[in-house]
């Protein structure tokens, strides 16, 4: 069955939800209209059972940045876009997401999983689905998923996870009957 992973995640109800409905929940700390603070995910992060995993992403992130956020977070994992510095993978305890963009240039990665996402991450805009994905580690796909798509997107791609943000939001703010329908969507019912 494929994983699902609702990101940028900001408030309490939604976090519940989310909690719900998929298995991994992602507490965006790069710049963005998603952005929280460690204090605000930390908050959070006591929302979320066991059962789900909880996803710090970053965009070239220094070592410092991305320890500071699992000490304060408790992070199961990180989700890195741009460049990783290589501290990170040596020395950081816990499984690494490498997000790339799909169709770009492959490169060689020792991170845990690949993310393919959209030129854009968090535009809500998809990629070329012509184009072909692979990884010979877990892949999640991203990139303008929504309820309405995500099975096509499942049956190319038939990915480890698939990764949604804005496919599940209402005028820029998490919308939970997007959260369940695209649940369902994932889930076949």
């Amino acid at each position: 069955m494929t994983r699902i992973k609702f990101c940028g995640l900001r408030r309490a109800d939604d976090v519940i939800v989310a909690s719900r409905l998929a298995d991994y929940i992602g507490f965006v700390f790069a710049p963005s209209k998603r952005q929280v603070t460690l204090e605000q995910a930390a908050e959070l992060r006591q929302l979320v059972p066991t059962t789900v995993q909880v996803v710090g992403v970053f965009v070239s992130p220094t070592l410092q940045e991305v320890e500071a956020a699992i000490e304060t977070v408790g992070l199961d994992l990180i989700q890195i876009h741009g460049v990783m510095d290589e501290a990170i993978r040596r020395q950081t305890k816990i499984p690494i997401i490498q997000a790339l963009v799909a169709g770009a240039t492959s490169i060689d990665t020792e991170a845990d999983y690949i993310l393919y996402d959209a030129p854009e991450a968090g535009s809500g805009q998809p990629f070329d689905w012509s184009t072909d994905l692979t990884s010979t580690r877990p892949m999640f796909v991203a990139g303008g998923l929504t309820p309405s798509n995500v099975a096509a997107a499942i049956a190319r791609y038939q990915p480890f996870a698939v990764d949604v943000s804005s496919g599940i939001e209402t005028e820029f703010q998490k919308d939970q009957q997007k959260m369940l329908a695209f649940a369902h969507a994932v889930k076949g019912r």
